[in-house]
């Protein structure tokens, strides 16, 4: 018998704030050597302009033995779905069975918000209260949930979009969500400056700021467009910020806003200071001081999904959610 999990059945189950601790005993349980977690496999999808990406996982420790197929297609929005779906198969690790087999969409937003959430936790300034999102698709909302668990002194945040309707909707929903001030604003430039934190969650091929605009002392979560060719990050913010990543293996291969300018010479292997592990596990400090620029460059690792994975899966056995059925 397998337990099947709907999207309902995952969001009843998980909340931000466990899906944080989770996330971050995972970084550790790696940091010690207790997790198996092989560089992804990835699809494309040329002809439709999409991606499939194959993410294997085993936390000894959590006992967790997960994969997570995961999808990105730009041209779903056209159509109303979401740019991005996912499942994870959930198995026994002591047998090899099929535990659980469960919608991931949802999870996978929310681990990646706890994740930049327990980035922010070792390299933001406790001060941070203002907040520039740039893009606010559907995983924005989670980034913001997440840092609403660990910023304390969170009181604004300015959102910018290129579809400014869809900035407005997302200000208001967020704003009535977490009750904060939430404000759109015009251009990308007035979202950067003057922000203690910027997240980018966007799909752009090219930079969207500037490092110029960017105030001493900023936390940067960039979590957007995966692959070679996409740029969030201009030159000057790679340069200049001290750069912790999930995965430098994966983060090199998969992010242009790592790889485009290490071609180029901007900056070399030996400029990424940290894995997120490292930093958890007490081996590298995070935040140093309170004016160096901080950028935690994400491209998701698939620890994060068995860890939240194992949860969901425990919590819907003790609170018989789900529907059990042969395959």
């Amino acid at each position: 018998m397998v337990l099947f999990l709907s999207r309902a059945d995952v969001e009843s189950l998980v909340t931000m704030r466990e899906a944080i601790q989770v996330v971050e005993a995972a970084f550790l349980e790696q940091h010690e050597g207790n997790v198996a977690c092989p560089k992804r496999s990835i699809i494309s999808v040329d002809e439709h302009e999409g991606f499939a990406y194959y993410m294997p996982a085993y936390l000894s420790k959590t006992g967790s033995l997960a994969i997570k197929i995961v999808t990105q297609f730009e041209r779903n929005l056209k159509q109303g779905l979401p740019t991005i779906l996912a499942s994870i198969l959930l198995n026994d690790p002591e047998t090899g069975r099929p535990l659980a087999l469960m919608d991931a969409t949802y999870l996978t937003a929310t681990r990646t918000g706890a994740a930049s959430a327990v980035a922010t936790e070792y390299l933001a300034r406790k001060s941070s209260h203002v907040v520039g999102v740039l893009g606010t698709g559907g995983q924005a909302r989670a980034q913001v949930r997440g840092l609403r668990e660990v910023l304390k002194n969170l009181t604004r945040i300015k959102v910018y979009d290129i579809l400014p309707k869809r900035a407005g909707e997302f200000a208001d929903g967020i704003s009535r969500e977490l009750s904060l001030t939430v404000e759109p604003v015009e251009t990308s430039r007035q979202c950067v400056e003057n922000s203690d934190l910027i997240v980018l969650a966007t799909t752009s091929r090219v930079p969207v700021l500037d490092g110029d605009w960017i105030s001493a002392g900023t936390h940067i979560n960039s979590i957007g467009v995966v692959g070679p060719e996409g740029r969030e990050l201009d030159d000057k913010t790679i340069k200049r910020a001290k750069i912790v990543v999930d995965t430098l293996e994966g983060a090199l291969a998969e992010t242009g806003d790592l790889a485009i300018p290490m071609k180029n010479g901007i900056i070399s292997k030996d400029g990424i200071y940290a894995e997120l592990h490292e930093i958890v596990g007490g081996e590298k400090p995070g935040r140093t001081s309170q004016t160096e620029t901080t950028c935690w460059k994400a491209v998701g690792l698939a620890l994060e999904d068995a860890a939240v994975a194992k949860m969901v899966y425990d919590k819907a056995k003790e609170e018989g959610i789900g529907k059990q059925m042969e395959i």
